[in-house]
């Protein structure tokens, strides 16, 4: 078996992705929007978020991300919340170089060797998502080690930020898996896998063939 990691971001128009769910979330850098998502949150994106959710079998989180989790599902476990109950049960592992007091039952710190130690991952758990944990994130897409970046992007510009692909990315082509998908409120959803090397070419006329 060989697992899939699956990337999900919410993010804005110009990209950034720090701190969409609430005020406290992450306010490094004096970022002060913190839960600039709240105001969009629609139908779609509520069924498609648990959609993708109810097919995990495996959490990979950055520190940031775990320490709030563990702060929160626990909590919420056996009150009739689907999300609560798949994050309490399922196993996770959280990227870290650190010593960890890891209190949220099932949590497994990883980091000595990250490369290895995800590609590990891949041949226990077949669906791992990756949810937020943008730092960590960038260390996924330099590497490619992912199959899947989900974005919702949302209709607004913060103009500062963390942004999902940071400084040191890596030059590369995306591949879109499926047809976007739009919800009420103006958010729209792109799932992108791995391409290949980025080409260039010239858009005169030559290069289209008339």
């Amino acid at each position: 078996m060989t697992g899939r990691i699956q990337i999900d971001l919410f993010t804005t128009l110009d990209l950034v992705a720090q701190a969409p769910g609430g005020p406290e979330e992450d306010t490094e850098g004096g970022f002060e929007y913190g839960g600039w998502q709240a105001p969009f949150f629609d139908d779609v994106v509520g069924r498609s978020v648990g959609d993708g959710i109810a097919d995990l079998d495996a959490l990979l989180l950055g520190r940031k991300t775990y320490d709030i989790f563990a702060a929160y599902w626990p909590k919420h476990e056996g009150s009739d919340s689907a999300i609560a109950d798949q994050f309490n049960r399922v196993p996770k592992y959280v990227a870290s170089r650190s010593d960890l007091e890891l209190s949220w039952a099932g949590s497994t710190r990883i980091g000595s060797d990250l490369v290895a130690e995800v590609q590990a991952l891949r041949e226990r758990h077949r669906n791992i998502h990756v949810i937020g944990s943008l730092d960590f994130v960038q260390t996924l897409l330099r590497e490619r080690l992912f199959d899947e970046l989900l974005l919702w992007v949302y209709p607004l510009v913060l103009g500062k930020g963390k942004p999902v692909f940071g400084p040191g990315t890596e030059p590369s082509t995306m591949r879109l898996l499926a047809p976007a998908v739009t919800g009420s409120a103006g958010a729209v959803q792109l799932r992108y896998a791995p391409g290949g090397p980025v080409r260039t070419g010239d858009m005169g006329s030559d290069s289209r063939g008339v």
